[in-house]
C-alpha cells in the first residue's frame, strides 16, 4: 500500500508538471520545443490518412448496407465477437413476394408467368449482390477497419508519449534556465549586512554579554573564522529570510553559491535524461509514421480488389437482366440511343451518361428464328468479297447456339449476310461461327 501511495505522489507530480507547461506554452509563457519539419510533414500525412480512410469507410459501409439499423446491428455482432445472422437481399425479398404473387394471381396467366421469371432473375441479382457484399467486406472494409482499430490506435498511442516526453523535456528546459539564473544572482549578492531587509527577529540564543549595537559579521568573515557556516551564539538583529536557519540554540546561514551549483547540474543531468527519452520516443514515432506508405500500397491493393466485385458485381447484373429480356421478348435494341460500333451506346434513360464497360445488345429483329438460325449459319458460306476483320471490344456470352462467344482483345472474321439486321454480323474464329453484335466489335479497315 506504502509503495502504491507512493507511485500515486509521484505520478500526481509528474502530471501536474506536464500540466503547468502545457498551459504555459498555450498563454506564451515558456519555450516549446518545434519538431523537425519532415517529421510535421509525417504527422500531417499520417492524420489525413485516418480521415479519409474513415470517411471512406463509413461511406461504403452505407453502400454495402443502406440500412441504418441493419448496419448498427451487424455493429453490435461484430462488437460482441458473434456471427452476423443471415440477412434477406432487397432483391431476394422482391423475388419472394413475386413469386407468391404469382402463385396466387394465377401462375399460367401470362401475367402470373411473367412474375415467375422476373422473380428468378431478381432471385438471381439478390443472390449476385450478396456475393459482391461479402467479397467487398472481406476485401476492402476488413483493412480499413484493421488499421484504424489495429495500427492508428497503435501510432496515437506513441504520440502521446512522445507529447508527454516533449512536456518532460521542456519542463526541464526551463527548470534549468530558472536554476542558472538563480545562481547568476547569488553569485553577485556583496554580503549579509548590504541586503538584509527592514523586517527583523532577535535570535532565540541572544547573549547578554554583547553589545545591542554590535552587527552580524561580512559573509566572507563568516565563513572565513567559521568554515561550518555556524555561529557562536550572538545577540543581533537577523532578516526574515528563507536561507537563515536555527538549530540547537545556535543560527546557520547556508552556503547559496554551493546550493544553486547543486541545483544546477540536478537540473542539468535531468535535462539530459529528459532529452534522451524523448529523441527515442520521436524515433519510434518516426518509424510508425513513415510505415503509412506501406498502408497506403495496402488500401491501393484492397481499393484494386474492391473495383474488381464491384466490376464483376455489375457484369452479372447485365446478364442476367439480359437473359430476363430475351426471355420476355424484349430486346434492349429498343432504347438504344446510337449503334456506333467503336464505342457503348447510350441508354436513353440516362442520356448524359455512356455505358462504362458493357454496352447494349442491339436488336435481333429480322434474323432467321432460331429453330433454324444454327442449320442456316452452317451451310452459309463466306461471301467472295466483304469480309473484314475486328476487333472485340467487350467480353460477350452467347445466349444460344446460333451466337458466336467473344473474349476481349481477339480478331475475329465478320461479314453480312442479305436480309440480317444491321446491327448484327456472321462472326467467324477458326471453324467456329454465329452472330456477332456490332456494337461489340471494332471494325478494323
Amino acid at each position: 500500500m506504502d509503495f502504491n501511495m507512493k507511485k500515486l505522489a509521484s505520478d500526481a507530480g509528474i502530471f501536474f508538471t506536464r500540466a503547468v507547461q502545457f498551459t504555459e506554452e498555450k498563454f506564451g509563457q515558456a519555450e516549446k520545443t518545434e519538431l523537425d519539419a519532415h517529421f510535421e510533414n509525417l504527422l500531417t500525412r499520417a492524420d489525413s490518412t485516418r480521415n479519409w480512410t474513415e470517411k471512406i469507410l463509413r461511406q461504403t459501409e452505407v453502400l454495402l448496407q443502406p440500412n441504418p439499423s441493419a448496419r448498427v446491428e451487424e455493429f453490435l455482432y461484430e462488437k460482441l465477437d458473434r456471427k452476423v445472422p443471415s440477412r434477406v437481399t432487397n432483391g431476394e425479398l422482391l423475388a419472394q413476394y413475386m413469386a407468391e404473387a404469382a402463385s396466387e394471381l394465377g401462375p399460367t396467366t401470362p401475367y402470373g408467368k411473367t412474375l415467375i421469371k422476373v422473380a428468378e432473375a431478381e432471385k438471381r441479382l439478390g443472390g449476385a449482390e450478396r456475393d459482391f457484399i461479402h467479397t467487398a467486406s472481406i476485401n476492402f472494409l476488413t483493412p480499413l477497419r484493421n488499421f484504424l482499430e489495429g495500427d492508428w490506435k497503435t501510432i496515437s498511442k506513441e504520440r502521446r508519449l512522445l507529447q508527454n516526453r516533449r512536456l518532460d523535456l521542456d519542463a526541464c528546459k526551463a527548470r534549468l534556465k530558472k536554476a542558472k539564473a538563480a545562481e547568476a544572482k547569488a553569485t553577485t549578492v556583496p554580503d549579509f549586512q548590504e541586503t538584509r531587509p527592514r523586517n527583523y527577529i532577535l535570535s532565540a540564543s541572544a547573549s547578554a554579554t554583547v553589545d545591542d549595537t554590535s552587527c552580524p559579521p561580512s559573509w566572507s568573515e563568516w565563513e572565513e573564522k567559521y568554515p561550518g557556516g555556524w555561529r557562536l551564539p550572538c545577540f543581533f538583529l537577523l532578516p526574515l529570510n528563507p536561507s537563515v536557519t536555527q538549530a540547537q540554540g545556535c543560527l546557520s546561514l547556508p552556503k547559496n553559491r554551493k546550493l544553486w551549483n547543486d541545483e544546477v547540474d540536478k537540473a542539468e543531468q535531468e535535462l539530459r535524461v529528459a532529452q534522451t527519452e524523448f529523441d527515442r520516443q520521436a524515433e519510434v514515432t518516426r518509424l510508425l509514421l513513415e510505415g503509412i506508405s506501406s498502408t497506403h500500397v495496402n488500401h491501393l491493393r484492397c481499393l484494386h480488389e474492391f473495383i474488381e466485385s464491384q466490376t464483376t458485381y455489375y457484369a452479372q447484373c447485365y446478364r442476367h437482366m439480359l437473359d430476363l429480356q430475351k426471355q420476355l421478348g424484349r430486346f434492349p435494341g429498343t432504347f438504344v440511343g446510337t449503334t456506333e460500333p467503336a464505342s457503348p451506346p447510350l441508354s436513353s434513360t440516362s442520356p448524359t451518361t455512356s455505358a462504362a464497360t458493357m454496352p447494349v445488345v442491339p436488336s435481333v429483329a429480322g434474323l432467321v428464328p432460331p429453330g433454324e438460325a444454327a442449320l442456316c449459319l452452317e451451310e452459309v458460306a463466306p461471301p467472295a468479297s466483304g469480309t473484314r476483320k475486328a476487333r472485340v471490344l467487350y467480353d460477350y456470352e452467347a445466349a444460344d447456339s446460333s451466337e458466336l462467344a467473344l473474349l476481349a482483345d481477339e480478331l475475329i472474321t465478320v461479314y453480312s449476310l442479305p436480309g440480317m439486321d444491321p446491327d448484327w454480323l456472321i462472326g467467324e474464329r477458326g471453324n467456329k461461327k454465329g452472330k456477332v453484335p456490332v456494337t461489340y466489335l471494332e471494325l478494323l479497315s
